[in-house]
């Protein structure tokens, strides 16, 4: 009851409803172009949060979020570009439908189940999530060091690409974190004689660089987007005799969002496509899966919004995100000076159901603003690309310069922006180097406390048990990722060597 007590007078007496309809709103929009991501989105939104109150200012990240994963299925039902990488999964029979005449009864279907995963997904967050974090009570400085090492291997075993990219991306993440005053001692170093590195390189002007600018620079080098047609432009929802037909695929997928939304590393674009593989696997008629079937876009969309509430389960319990979105939403709790974890439910209880009650306003207002945006979506998909590029552009600029006022971040921006566009071509993830940031002093601080207390010892990290168990777990998942990594090499090797023999073969 006294939670109950917490979201209302959130919603009563601060801005949360303003500030989950505003998200939901730049959110749809945003995750209606293509190319530009749900962090994305986030990202550019970041700087502008900086002097709100902490409550609206995470409620219009998340809701944010929330609008995004369903954004991303309007151009991947009407022009087969999805939004979002979640959405490829909707684009295959959310297209098809488009192309027999009944774009307007898909867009309808995906609304319907992208409401109904997130209110399933808020449910498990509100349920689960301080149980969770209470666990954390238990933890040392030992423990907190190895939980920021498990969160960064994590990470960086499942990140696209090998192994050691991401390892050497979340390096280069806790490198920068070091820049800045010592946390201990108050020694200045890697300042370079510059005041404004006194204070360290905040982590949200490496954010917006590396997710917004970089984007922004690979897109400017792709052709123009495909444009959308304005035919069946009308969301047509479904009657109840189809609601009874997807309610098994809409299981799936809020099952599977459930899950991947725990796991770190996992994100949405995995939970979409299994959950559409599962509804096919389930399916009384599987093959009319990629000719039109309705439960391709059920599944997919039930799982991409579920997972954008069970997402913030880790983060919220242990500070850990799981995606890039979610890492947007830790570097926006801790620029307000709220560290994740049991301590936060101890301390800010007002805050933590406050953000309840701003996402359960966002996934119920979803469903009205998904009827009413549909139309504004089309029209921004359909301006030019120079055009809407630049004016994206001048929101980073302008966001970032009214933080501090402070030509210095601009340039720090602008660098992370040129560093993430050759991250880019060369295969780098991002998710490891933001995480490593976030959590370097959580590592450093609790790594060096720890030693304080045995002089210098490091058995301490080894006696501790919850300490030792992830330190373990950490290794199995390097250990693992790289036997991975090993196996698909020799695979890949062996594929082109028969390959080459194969060519050779005609000519002998």
């Amino acid at each position: 009851m006294e939670g109950l007590g917490y979201a209302w007078q959130a919603l009563t007496t601060t801005p949360v409803v303003f500030a989950a309809v505003g998200g939901v709103v730049w959110g749809i929009l945003g995750g209606a172009l293509p190319g530009i991501s749900p962090s994305i989105t986030m990202a550019l939104l970041l700087p502008f949060t900086y002097g709100m109150d902490p409550i609206p200012a995470i409620v219009l990240l998340a809701s944010t979020y929330v609008g995004a994963e369903y954004g991303g299925s309007i151009p991947a039902i009407l022009i087969r570009t999805p939004g979002t990488n979640a959405a490829a999964a909707t684009s295959v029979d959310g297209y098809e439908m488009q192309k027999q005449g009944r774009g307007g009864e898909a867009l309808g279907i995906s609304l319907v189940s992208g409401v109904t995963g997130g209110f399933i997904g808020l449910s498990f967050l509100v349920l689960f999530t301080e149980p969770l974090a209470s666990v954390a009570l238990a933890f040392s400085f030992p423990a907190y060091f190895s939980l920021g090492i498990l969160g960064i291997s994590v990470i960086a075993s499942l990140s696209t690409g090998s192994l050691v990219k991401g390892l050497m991306a979340g390096v280069a993440g806790l490198m920068i974190a070091t820049v800045g005053t010592d946390p201990l001692s108050g020694v200045s170093r890697y300042t370079f004689h510059q005041a404004e590195l006194l204070g360290g390189i905040e982590f949200i002007l490496v954010m917006v660089g590396l997710f917004a600018v970089s984007e922004l620079l690979v897109q400017a080098g792709r052709p123009e987007w495909r444009k959308a047609e304005h035919t069946q432009s009308r969301i047509r929802l479904p009657s109840f005799r189809n609601w009874r037909r997807l309610w098994k695929a809409q299981g799936i997928g809020s099952g599977i969002g459930i899950f991947e939304g725990c796991m770190p590393g996992a994100g949405g674009s995995i939970a979409a496509f299994m959950s559409y593989n599962e509804a096919r696997r389930w399916s009384k008629e599987p093959e009319k899966f990629g000719k039109g079937a309705p439960e391709g876009i059920a599944a997919p969309e039930c799982a991409n919004n579920t997972v954008a509430s069970t997402a913030l389960v880790p983060l919220l319990s242990f500070g850990i995100p799981g995606s890039n979105s979610t890492a947007i939403l830790l570097g926006g709790l801790l620029i307000h000076g709220l560290q994740p974890g049991p301590l936060l439910f101890d301390r800010n209880p007002d805050f933590v159901y406050g953000l309840f009650s701003g996402l359960a306003v966002a996934n119920l207002s979803l469903f009205f603003i998904g009827m009413a945006v549909l139309t504004p979506a089309i029209w921004l998909v359909n301006r030019p690309k120079p055009y809407l590029l630049a004016c994206i552009y001048a929101l980073v600029l302008s966001g970032i310069y009214s933080i501090n006022h402070s030509l210095f971040d601009l340039y720090i921006m602008l660098g992370a922006g040129a560093v993430g566009y050759f991250m880019r071509l060369l295969g780098f993830p991002f998710l490891p180097m933001v995480l490593g940031l976030v959590l370097g002093y959580l590592i450093e601080a609790n790594y060096r406390r720890a030693l304080q207390l045995t002089d210098g010892d490091h058995i301490i990290f080894i006696e501790d048990p919850i300490s030792l168990g992830l330190l373990i777990a950490a290794a199995v998942f390097v250990i693992g990722s790289a036997a991975r990594d090993i196996h698909m090499a020799k695979r890949e090797a062996r594929r082109k060597a028969e390959e080459r023999l194969a060519s050779q073969e005609p000519g002998q």
